[in-house]
């Protein structure tokens, strides 16, 4: 089946979440910082982002479901921090109405399920990357019958390559990589819509490999991939980014693994943070699971409940680094 409409739609939704999270970013200053539940930042680019996308996709798609990480309710409490999402997302859509705001942010409480079509949508992955001008990513799925079928990350702070020595970059920065099942995975550039097809790296011995892995200890062990790390006899520093552009790493070649260790057995993955990245690096001639080898199950709600943490590779090392986890666990 082609998914050339659901892609080229995903694509728009991203470009033009990506220029509110640019305009908010660039006055950091008025984005708003407030605080959800579980205490993660968040801003208005969270919620302006996840407006304009989830209006694209409906306008495009009306019978879709949506998985979204973020809701109006924090929104319709705070008078202030609306006003201004409101008028972030009018610079991209002018005229929409408050009503339809809240009815787009509101449209993602989907449950997701084993049969029929869900949109995982992540408006900002890595809130805290683009809090301090790191990196985070815009990330869109395409779920359908419990298998991601098509992912999108827009990455607008992200160079055009990344490597161990090399952990910053003078070239432009921001990318756009996408992946359709069956079909490969592509990078572009935000002014260039020419993509070019990607690749995971060709290493194929461990001590000559490294790791990414979260920048913040709380998202994943830092001791735990240290031990896994000497077991493997890697020595190479780890790459430490915000969000999924970790999986973008992997997929275009500049890191050969991915380590995602939880702290607790108990904690489980929310779906919108891995299911476009997870395409990626798999269309991309990677490996995805979870740390004890399971492929990750996009069935089963709105957390992959199935699965414990992530391992993602260029497929040559996969299941060496699999060893290594189960061993130290």
């Amino acid at each position: 089946m082609s998914y050339n409409r659901e892609l080229q739609v995903a694509l728009e939704a991203v470009l033009q979440a990506s220029r509110l999270c640019r305009e908010v970013s660039a006055d950091i200053a008025s984005a708003g910082v407030t605080r959800k539940k579980d205490s993660s930042p968040v801003t208005i680019a969270d919620f302006g982002a996840q407006a304009v996308i989830n209006t694209e996709l409906l306008n495009a798609f009306p019978y879709d479901e949506i998985i979204g990480e973020e809701d109006s309710s924090k929104l319709q409490s705070v008078r202030e921090l609306k006003t201004e999402v409101i008028k972030r997302i009018r610079n991209i859509k002018p005229g929409l109405s408050e009503k339809a705001v809240i009815d787009a942010l509101d449209a993602g409480k989907s449950a997701g399920g084993k049969s029929g079509r869900f949109w995982a949508v992540d408006p900002i992955d890595g809130t805290k990357g683009f809090l301090r001008g790191d990196q985070y990513v815009i990330a869109i799925g395409l779920i359908v019958n419990g298998r991601v079928v098509l992912g999108v990350l827009g990455c607008p702070n992200l160079p055009a390559g990344l490597s161990p020595e090399s952990r910053d970059s003078d070239t432009v920065r921001g990318v756009i990589v996408y992946a359709v099942y069956g079909e490969g995975s592509y990078m572009r550039s935000y002014n260039n819509d020419n993509p070019i097809r990607i690749h995971v790296s060709g290493i194929a011995k461990t001590n000559n490999a490294w790791f990414t892995e979260s920048v913040e200890p709380a998202h994943s062990s830092h001791g735990k991939s240290k031990e896994i790390a000497e077991i493997l006899g890697i020595t190479k520093q780890p790459l430490r980014i915000d969000s999924q552009a970790k999986y973008v790493t992997v997929a275009r070649g500049d890191s050969p693994i991915y380590l995602r260790i939880p702290k607790s057995e108990e904690y489980k993955e929310c779906i919108w943070d891995h299911a476009a990245g997870s395409i990626i690096v798999e269309e991309a001639s990677g490996r995805v699971t979870d740390i004890y080898g399971n492929k990750l199950d996009f069935s089963s709600g709105r957390k992959l409940t199935g699965n414990t943490g992530i391992v993602a590779s260029n497929g040559l090392l996969h299941d060496a680094v699999v060893d290594a986890v189960k061993r130290i666990l």
